[in-house]
């Protein structure tokens, strides 16, 4: 029996961050999913979680530990899939280190992946964005950091885990203002700001307090780095002050993806060029942006009349003959019958 423990520690904190270069992201979200299954394994075996071994994780546990996931913690299927992919990712990492569990390996990549369903994507129309971006209080020091959040997270596009990781260096405000953004497969891109942006960023370094040596952008009010749950409360507080001004967007779900997605929407409506919302995103593959195209029914509606409608031939009808004999006699013979 070969314990899980060992292998789990250099899965996570060697092969990881430093052969495969994950980022922080990636290894939080796969640490997670092993607290998980390793909480579920222990409970189904009895056993104490360091008393695991790799032989236990086999296809029925594995395959439990997916059920649970969508009927006890209501994970979508997009969730599970994502956790079946961590496990996976480190029975890849076994199999040539661990030969004898080449089998069980190759039983667990045969788990399929479950089909999502596509659904549109969410996003704010320009005057909901608006009153959400006028909803902190520039007069108070939080209300100015988070104005500038929210500003540079939709003007830029960025993903939450961007945002709250961004550099005081990655930020470069003069002659021409631009930032540098690390972003998924540690791809990098320069985003340029907008006027108001720069506004915001420089009102927020101004206040920033400049005794702290954290060096990312944004700081919490205990003065270390925003969190990615710290955001979504200061935007879900936000949202529910903007609700006042502009109604409809109580009716919407609103999460810091969907100031990403609002971007994309709004730059592919100015634009019309699907390519320059891919690049603004830093999509790796142009197929990824493809989901602002079904979003958007303006698109659809330019299609609709930029083509020539096919005209419908005028016909004339035609009835059976004991019918045309019948109207024609009706008026002469009202006994008349087929």
């Amino acid at each position: 029996m070969t314990n899980l423990a060992n292998y789990l520690s250099t899965f996570l904190r060697e092969y990881l961050p430093c052969e495969r270069r994950a980022s922080q992201h990636t290894c939080d979200t796969y640490a997670y999913t092993y607290q998980l299954l390793v909480s579920f394994a222990a409970i189904q075996l009895k056993k104490r979680p360091c008393k695991l071994t790799l032989e236990n994780l086999d296809v029925s546990l594995i395959l439990a530990f997916l059920n649970q996931l969508e009927k006890s913690r209501g994970n979508s299927p997009r969730t599970r899939n994502a956790r079946l992919a961590a496990i996976k990712a480190f029975f890849r990492f076994l199999e040539y280190r661990v030969p004898s569990v080449l089998d069980q390996a190759r039983r667990i990549h045969a788990i399929p992946m479950k089909k999502t369903d596509e659904k549109l994507v969410d996003y704010l129309t320009q005057q909901e964005m608006q009153a959400l971006l006028d909803a902190p209080d520039p007069k108070t020091i939080s209300g100015i950091r988070d104005r500038a959040m929210l500003y540079l997270a939709f003007a830029a596009g960025l993903r939450v885990s961007e945002l709250v990781t961004v550099q005081l260096e990655q930020l470069i405000l003069s002659p021409e203002p631009l930032i540098h953004v690390w972003g998924k497969g540690r791809k990098e891109r320069i985003i340029p700001l907008w006027k108001e942006t720069v506004i915001a960023l420089r009102a927020w370094l101004g206040v920033r307090d400049k005794s702290v040596a954290v060096s990312t952008l944004f700081l919490n009010m205990q003065g270390n780095s925003m969190t990615r749950s710290g955001f979504k409360y200061t935007l879900s507080k936000h949202v529910n002050t903007a609700i006042l001004k502009q109604p409809t967007l109580a009716k919407k779900r609103i999460s810091p993806h969907v100031l990403r997605h609002t971007c994309a929407m709004l730059t592919l409506q100015a634009t019309q060029d699907i390519r320059k919302v891919s690049l603004w995103l830093g999509h790796a593959d142009i197929k990824s942006t493809e989901i602002y195209l079904r979003a958007d029914p303006g698109e659809k509606l330019a299609t609709l009349i930029a083509g020539s409608p096919l005209l419908l031939r005028r016909g004339k009808f035609t009835a059976p003959d004991k019918l045309i004999a019948m109207l024609k006699s009706a008026s002469k013979d009202e006994n008349y019958v087929l």
